[in-house]
């Protein structure tokens, strides 16, 4: 079908080809990426070359390679090269159309740096390729979606135009739906219109594209004419919107819901109060309440509550104090804002507080979660794992390190000719244990993550080492195995190596274990050696968020047997602390950085790492 909308992405992107630029189109799932390049590519007169882009596409897989029965027979001669998707249009002057951009490698990617400044590539052994005037390279990513992607360079960036798509409006988004489906009238617009509305729900990161509204006339109009129904039946509409739209939705990290329920709370908030809601055939009862397969945890069981804010509470498994309201107003000026009486949480305060100043907010966050108003307590430790898990996940996660294409003695990944030939000099042809291939290659490490949890691990300092553990776990899990733990004059154990949980079980486990008194940094750091002593790994690392000023226990620095590296991340240093975290990294082998702000955790998690 034809383009609907998006009339000035489509001048720009037309404009940008003509003028000989290079494109990336960004924009979520469904927002016709795809549809607008192959519409103007007709218009045009142009060809398209495809290429998927994912964490396997290698250079020789995107510039092309000889092919090893031809080069045994004639030699390293142009007949002997097989053209990949990049050589292919630019010979022919074809738009060469690479989706899922930033899932490339950046090795991959940095093949095209010359290609886009002086259009022209120099292949080993084949020569100097020089593009045709008419090659252009079209790109598109969703940056979004932020599982199995990468940071596209600078010096990719920089030779390169990008366009931005976003979702077209109510009347762009029906005239598709009906187009697609050849239906019409009140089920099209509910459709759309419940498609739209999970984009702006409160607990939905992702909503769903225009692909789930045209899905969801579709089982509409088929499950009503199967069940005979003379209209739109809401329970109909109900089981249609889990199959089309559950999983097309991705909800915000943290949160205790399911799809399902986002559904079901939309549907409720957008059926006419005057439908009657049961569906066929069953009960009132059975209809969905808004909530879904998840009612959430059950309410916290009601304690005994002190009047005193230096009260020890041991329900959590370790000992510390709780901070009264003149305290916490004390500390926080935004306190009465965010509670005005006992027992209340303002949530909508909470988010402004967190628009205007996310440090500050996060610090009130994490001494609300030792309130000794209980029920000022328990709401805090819910809403805290939830926004350290969302401030995590927002501010960035940390890389997966670095990969490399590494010569490796296995059948998969592409064939390496000449060190197959190198190390074969006679019994041609080569067994298969024989073939060298060259594939990516990444040192898989073991990382265990020690939070300082004593008395100066408060406010802003704790909020720090909340969303740093929630970064962490949320890294990369295929190469990256995480154990957590928490100490102060003892050790407790967050998250054992190889046993993942959920982001924000750990965010309140942390919250919930904070005390105060003694530091024992040996004590910690042996506990993690054990931790890692059964990891099946190439590098075992100690990642410490502390100020690694010890007052008890042996020497840190003679504690570090069976850490193969220490990195230390210091949050809120003075002269002191920064001195000792610097002395014991270096002793450990790793290196120390200061985290001043949230917004410093992301880069100095990936900085450490990648440094393995």
């Amino acid at each position: 079908m034809p383009v609907v909308g998006l009339r000035r992405e489509r001048e720009v992107l037309t404009v940008a080809l003509q003028a000989a630029r290079h494109v990336v189109i960004e924009g979520p799932p469904g927002t016709g990426k795809s549809t607008l390049l192959r519409d103007i590519a007709a218009e045009l007169g142009r060809t398209v070359v495809f290429a998927e882009g994912n964490a396997e596409l290698t250079p020789a897989r995107l510039v092309g390679q000889y092919d090893p029965a031809l080069v045994l027979t004639g030699g390293y001669v142009p007949a002997s090269f097989t053209d990949g998707p990049l050589l292919q249009a630019m010979r022919a002057g074809s738009l060469l159309y690479l989706e899922e951009f930033n899932r490339v490698p950046e090795e991959t990617l940095n093949v095209l740096i010359t290609v886009l400044a002086e259009g022209e590539i120099a292949v080993p052994r084949l020569g100097l390729v020089s593009a045709d005037p008419g090659f252009r390279l079209i790109a598109a990513m969703n940056p979004f979606d932020a599982i199995g992607t990468a940071r596209v360079s600078q010096a990719i960036a920089d030779r390169i135009c990008r366009v931005v798509l976003g979702y077209q409006d109510a009347a762009a988004e029906r005239q598709i739906t009906t187009a697609l489906t050849g239906q019409n009238g009140q089920v099209v617009d509910f459709a759309v219109t419940l498609t739209r509305a999970t984009r702006e729900h409160r607990d939905v990161r992702m909503g769903s594209s225009v692909r789930g509204a045209i899905d969801l006339v579709l089982l509409i109009s088929g499950l009503t004419a199967l069940r005979g129904e003379p209209g739109l039946i809401r329970g109909t509409a109900a089981d249609a919107a889990h199959a089309a739209l559950s999983g097309r939705i991705r909800l915000a990290d943290g949160c205790d819901r399911t799809p399902e329920s986002v559904l079901d709370e939309l549907l409720a908030e957008l059926w006419p109060a005057a439908e009657p809601s049961p569906r066929s055939g069953l009960d009132a009862q059975d209809e969905p309440d808004g909530q879904g397969k998840a009612d959430g945890p059950p309410p916290a069981a009601a304690g005994r509550v002190s009047r005193s804010s230096l009260r020890r509470d041991r329900r959590g498994g370790g000992s510390r104090r709780t901070t009264s309201r003149a305290e916490l107003a004390a500390r926080h000026p935004g306190f009465a804002d965010v509670s005005p009486e006992v027992g209340e949480l303002d949530l909508a305060a909470v988010e402004a507080m967190l628009a205007a100043d996310p440090d500050a907010a996060a610090a009130l966050l994490a001494d609300l979660a030792l309130a000794t108003d209980r029920e000022l307590r328990a709401a805090a430790r819910k809403l805290a794992a939830r926004v350290f898990v969302r401030l995590a996940a927002t501010g960035g996660r940390p890389g997966r390190g670095t990969r490399r294409l590494a010569p490796a003695s296995r059948t998969d990944g592409d064939l390496d000719l000449e060190l197959t030939i190198e190390r074969q000099p006679a019994g041609w042809p080569p067994r298969s244990d024989e073939l060298v291939t060259r594939t990516w290659r990444a040192d898989r490490r073991a990382v265990c993550l020690l939070v300082d949890a004593s008395g100066s691990m408060s406010g802003q300092a704790l909020a720090i080492a909340a969303v740093t553990a929630a970064s962490v776990v949320l890294a990369d899990s295929q190469r990256i195995d995480t154990a957590v733990l928490s100490f102060g004059s003892q050790v407790s154990v967050l998250q054992r190596h190889g046993q993942q949980q959920a982001a924000d079980k750990l965010v309140g486990d942390l919250l919930a274990l904070r005390g105060h008194g003694l530091t024992d940094l040996a004590a910690a750091l042996r506990a993690a050696a054990a931790q890692l002593a059964s990891a099946r790994a190439d590098q075992r690392v100690g990642l410490l968020l502390s100020d690694c000023l010890h007052t008890t226990g042996a020497d840190p620095a003679a504690s570090l047997a069976g850490l193969d590296r220490l990195h230390v991340l210091c949050p809120l240093p003075t002269p002191e602390s920064a001195a000792a975290a610097s002395g014991l990294a270096r002793a450990g082998g790793g290196i120390s950085l200061p985290v001043r702000r949230l917004a410093d955790i992301p880069a100095a998690l990936t900085r450490l790492l990648a440094a393995g």
